[in-house]
């Protein structure tokens, strides 16, 4: 189960910000199995003095189309399955909303999967 979380600035259209979501959610079905309708996910949006990141951090070219997308997980999957879901979302909202490779960021933070409830004050994966 992801929890998935993007910041971004404000401004972008609700159609972009569907598109991100759908690449996000077809990315993950398709390199981690995540099931059908196991979609949780947030867009923040920010301000523009909010929303501070290294431009050129590791000589990668930024710019106000940064999305940061952290995505939170059971620490159930491999390496290469995280290499294959990183190198996923980027092509896919590459071609999906036209943004470039570079300002697309993502932090995976891996978790127990006794940590999760999803209702009922139930731990169901413990």
């Amino acid at each position: 189960m992801p929890l998935t979380r993007i910041s971004m600035q404000k401004g972008k259209p609700s159609a972009y910000k569907q598109a991100i979501l759908q690449s996000l959610y077809q990315a993950m079905r398709e390199t981690f199995n995540v099931p059908e309708n196991d979609q949780f996910m947030m867009i923040h949006e920010h301000e523009d003095d909010n929303f501070v990141y290294g431009k050129n951090y590791l000589n990668i070219q930024r710019t106000d189309d940064l999305l940061i997308i952290q995505i939170t997980v059971s620490n159930t999957r491999t390496v290469e399955q995280k290499k294959a879901l990183f190198a996923k979302i980027t092509e896919l909202l590459v071609n999906n909303t036209g943004i470039r490779a570079e300002d697309i960021f993502i932090n995976l933070l891996e978790v127990e999967k006794e940590n999760w409830s999803f209702g009922n004050g139930i731990a169901q994966y413990a």
